[in-house]
């Protein structure tokens, strides 16, 4: 691996695998009583959190479904010889609304990526593949995120271990909810990887959100939101379900959806 690679750098930067499926975990463990075992990640660059999930248990098996085979390669080759039970996780080459992966007890639909469904209809179907591929008692996970920045022209930028994290929207369409973003990197040592990843999204509310899921034929939609620490006055990072947000500059949320 390169000195500087960006798929390490966005792992440790935005990624948090470990709360995500602690989360997952917990969630479908409380809702059906019993313990999940086959995870689908969709839209799962490196495949890092359906690893994280093979090597809770050994009984666990996931499936990490991505266009690009590139960056299915990375996770082979970087992130496959790290966990304990490589066999149980298989890196799947395809679109995720038709990949052929069936009688799933997760879905999971992270880091905002199904964004890129930008026309009602196009999210609508690709909600109705994840409904067919579950089992009767699975779940179907998103997060999702908003707020009044959300929607603005910013760049944010956060230090991490060697290296300046970079959020970069760089444009929103009032008109049509689409938006451009970028995340750019620079190391400690000066060299910058100007949009070194590329996204251009509709950023989608939860009330649309959730009137699709339930129009694709889910039963039940639930939004988790994240609590407050009194003393900072930030999130606490324990999510409950809830009907009341709070107004914030910018969230980020769970959904789970039941068939």
């Amino acid at each position: 691996m390169k000195k500087h690679d960006i798929h390490k750098m966005y792992q440790e930067s935005v990624q948090c695998v470990e709360a995500e499926i602690d989360f997952v975990e917990a969630t479908y463990k409380s809702i059906r009583g019993n313990e999940a075992r086959y995870l689908r990640e969709d839209f799962s660059g490196t495949g890092q959190t359906a690893g994280e999930w093979v090597d809770r248990n050994p009984k666990n098996r996931a499936w990490a479904v991505d266009l690009e085979k590139s960056v299915l390669d990375w996770g082979r080759d970087n992130v496959l010889p790290q966990l304990k039970n490589k066999a149980n996780l298989t890196f799947v080459e395809a679109d995720v609304r038709n990949s052929g992966l069936q009688e799933m007890d997760i879905v999971l639909a992270m880091n905002f990526s199904y964004f890129l469904f930008m026309e009602r209809p196009t999210m609508i179907d690709y909600f109705k593949s994840v409904k067919d591929s579950l089992e009767e008692t699975g779940i179907f996970f998103l997060d999702a995120f908003g707020g009044y920045e959300a929607a603005k022209e910013l760049t944010e930028e956060r230090q991490c271990e060697g290296f300046t994290y970079i959020w970069d929207q760089a444009s929103f369409n009032p008109i049509n909810s689409q938006m451009q973003c970028y995340i750019h990197f620079k190391t400690d040592d000066g060299v910058e990887y100007n949009k070194a990843f590329d996204y251009y999204w509709r950023l989608w509310t939860l009330p649309e959100l959730q009137e699709m899921l339930l129009e694709a034929g889910f039963s039940q939609v639930d939004v988790y939101w994240e609590g407050t620490d009194e003393k900072s006055g930030e999130g606490d990072g324990v999510f409950e379900v809830s009907k009341l947000g709070t107004a914030d500059a910018g969230w980020v949320c769970y959904i789970a959806a039941l068939p």
